[in-house]
């Protein structure tokens, strides 16, 4: 599907593909993608189970590699980069938030996420980083002292603190209720608005859509279509 050019975009990809093989069992989880993303947009992908929308998230965060097609991060070409390439890029560009918060548990709020400042390129401290998702009088605190919405933002505090051009969300409120979702997405949008930090967000809660400058549809390894929604809302009017 051919999409609108973007001037300048941070990602372009042009024929995207990704085959699968399993012995003699072969899926096709991307075809023919071709996408434009924005500096500081804030995306949200939209999909059914198999719909292409991690396979998409993990090419785009350098985690997986296309079989067909090209791919730029800016000058860069990812498609074909090797594993010590692919790791630089992950390092130096992506921070990613997936539904689980991969936390170590004999570790404190500050100290998960100092771990990434360490081998960060241009970190802000880790201090920062915490009071950046809300959570600076919880600092001290194991994780197993938090709740799962404060978990999940100690995950973006970890994801942000090497201050990276782009954030990759994997189902961020998946496995948290309502308010606490909310509270989820509020950083992630902030992280967004006031960083400058490009947002993809894969979700299965359509209401989420709403808060996009752009929804990108996936069915069966395409993007079906792009939609913008007529007005941007903020978290706090989202309802589920």
């Amino acid at each position: 599907m051919k999409m609108p050019l973007v001037d300048s975009p941070l990602f372009r990809a042009r024929g995207l593909a990704k085959t699968y093989r399993t012995g003699e069992v072969e899926v096709r989880a991307l075809r023919d993608v071709d996408l434009d993303i924005a500096r500081g947009e804030f995306i949200v992908l939209l999909g059914p189970s198999g719909s292409g929308k991690s396979t998409l998230l993990n090419i785009l965060g350098g985690l997986d590699v296309p079989s067909a097609g090209t791919l730029q991060f800016g000058p860069t070409r990812l498609d074909g980069a090797g594993d010590a390439a692919l790791t630089a890029y992950r390092r130096e560009h992506v921070g990613f938030v997936f539904q689980f918060y991969n936390l170590i548990p004999s570790l404190t709020v500050r100290e998960n996420v100092a771990l990434v400042t360490e081998i960060a390129r241009d970190p802000m401290p880790a201090d920062e980083a915490v009071a950046q998702v809300g959570l600076a009088p919880r600092r001290d605190h194991f994780p197993a002292q938090l709740s799962g919405g404060e978990q999940q933002r100690v995950a973006i505090a970890r994801a942000i603190a090497k201050r990276p051009e782009v954030l990759l969300c994997d189902e961020p409120t998946g496995a948290l209720d309502f308010q606490t979702g909310k509270l989820v997405l509020e950083v992630i949008e902030r992280v967004n608005r006031e960083l400058g930090t490009t947002a993809i967000v894969i979700t299965h809660n359509a209401a989420i859509a709403g808060m996009a400058d752009r929804v990108i549809h996936l069915a069966d390894g395409r993007i079906q279509r792009i939609e913008v929604p007529a007005r941007k809302l903020t978290p706090a009017e989202l309802a589920w």
